[in-house]
């Protein structure tokens, strides 16, 4: 079957998305390294013993993501992680641009991520829709 718009808007939110959940897990895990994440982790109130589940859930979200790999599941199960990052900026008000950054871009994310678990991953995609 020939693919219609609402596939390629599928694929180009799942690529967006997966391209973020990549960049943000390599950061943590290239970048910040785990124990520098897991002290980040700490100094926000979460326990540092999560980075070590968060960093490489990022990274292997964000392939799975465009790949089209299970996207519903995967979106799905990076909505807490993005719940979490929300919560670490709610308090420092709307804009990413305030100090320590707003809440608008990982709310964004979480919209984000409802769609594309909503959605699913579109006919371009390795795992392929069942209806």
């Amino acid at each position: 079957m020939k693919p219609n718009t609402t596939d390629y808007a599928a694929l180009a939110l799942r690529l967006a998305l997966g391209a973020m959940f990549l960049a943000h897990g390599l950061q943590k895990l290239l970048v910040f390294t785990l124990p520098g994440t897991a002290g980040f982790f700490e100094s926000v109130g979460f326990p540092g013993w999560t980075a070590y589940i968060v960093a490489p859930a990022e990274a292997l979200a964000g392939l799975a993501l465009i790949a089209g790999f299970h996207s519903r599941w995967v979106a799905l199960a990076g909505i807490p992680i993005l719940l979490g990052a929300l919560a670490v900026h709610a308090g420092n008000g709307w804009g990413f641009s305030n100090p320590k950054g707003g809440w608008e871009y990982p709310a964004f994310l979480v919209v984000t991520a409802a769609v594309v678990a909503l959605l699913g991953g579109g006919r371009i995609a390795v795992t392929k829709p069942t209806a």
